[in-house]
């Protein structure tokens, strides 16, 4: 119950700060316009980032324990770094090597704070692992962001079971951090949901996987090297990692760059197969609780069914992935795409 007043506050800080973003938006011309690559069809505000962030930070702001200041302090100021460069990308748009950039120095205020992977133990490896776990889950979840409700919807689902992870393991600050990102992905989906008043832009989606990003780093185990050490963050967040690993190889087989954007997502393939859009981001809510359910088996079950369940869970992702794919090539073929 300790926790009900951050996930409260995150959420109406969201909820209430989000017709702020959306009448900002419009005041400063900070509009997606509607072109072949995207599926929505009329000029959208895209700064729903300002009322992410700000539930986020008025919520840890209030809440969050004085001995963890600097870590908080170091994330906080990572994600408004990701907040404004998000906003610059949105209203002015910019170079995807400057983006990685700016990624990269947002992911090193925190490493610089103490927030890193324990892995290799060798301090500039961990350094390095972390620099690029960071920019890889930023940009998955930025490339989620294709759909209304897609990338919020699955951050608060995320966040939920980082939340469930942390609060068994004990982790206040933790499971602090998970409240704040849950309540307010959850207070912007109100307006963000299909049909949407409002984006999140760069400006939203950075934050959101960069302090996802963290938040993975940051759970602990009680056994440090169990197969629940690297298998139940990539769980939790597998759903973004297998979007961007599939966009990633289709762009790279088709020779484009990977900075395109494109109708080439899970959730475009799942609507190209005949769902409608709605129901293709529902569909990829119910993978993304599956997987959460999955990590916390995997966190409580013995080594070797855990392994077995990795194992399964990896098998089906390929399976998934060469279906996707296949499709995508026979849509090419048919000319419908």
């Amino acid at each position: 119950m300790q926790f009900v007043p951050i996930i409260l506050v995150a959420f109406l800080g969201a909820l209430l700060l989000t017709p702020v973003a959306r009448w900002m938006a419009r005041r400063f011309g900070v509009m997606d316009q509607p072109s072949g690559r995207k599926v929505h069809t009329v000029a959208t505000p895209l700064m729903g980032g300002l009322a992410l962030y700000g539930g986020m930070a008025l919520a840890l702001l209030l809440f969050t324990p004085y001995r963890h200041e600097v870590e908080l302090l170091a994330i906080a100021t990572g994600a408004l770094l990701m907040a404004v460069v998000g906003l610059i990308d949105d209203r002015n748009g910019m170079g995807f090597r400057v983006k990685l950039f700016w990624q990269a120095a947002a992911a090193l205020v925190v490493i610089l704070a103490g927030v890193r992977i324990s892995l290799i133990h060798v301090p500039a490896l961990d350094g390095l692992l972390t620099l690029i776990w960071i920019v890889a889950i930023t940009n998955a979840i930025n490339f989620l962001d294709n759909m209304d409700g897609l990338a919020a919807g699955l951050t608060g689902i995320a966040a939920g079971f980082f939340f469930i992870l942390a609060v068994g393991a004990g982790q206040g600050f933790v499971a602090s951090l998970a409240a704040a990102i849950c309540g307010a992905s959850v207070g912007f989906l109100v307006s963000n949901f299909n049909p949407a008043t409002i984006f999140m832009g760069d400006m939203g989606s950075q934050v959101l996987g960069f302090t996802l990003a963290v938040l993975a780093i940051k759970l602990r185990f009680e056994q440090p090297f169990s197969v629940a050490t690297w298998a139940v963050p990539l769980l939790v967040l597998g759903l973004p990692i297998f979007d961007i690993t599939l966009v990633v190889f289709t762009r790279l087989r088709e020779g484009r760059s990977l900075a395109d954007a494109g109708k080439d997502h899970t959730s475009h393939r799942l609507a190209q197969a005949g769902l409608s859009k709605r129901n293709a981001v529902l569909a990829l809510y119910g993978v993304c609780v599956a997987l959460g359910i999955d990590a916390i088996a995997v966190n409580r079950l013995p080594l070797e069914v855990a392994l077995a369940l990795v194992l399964i869970t990896s098998v089906v992702a390929v399976v998934a992935f060469i279906w996707l794919e296949r499709f995508r090539i026979e849509q090419r073929r048919a000319g419908k795409l």
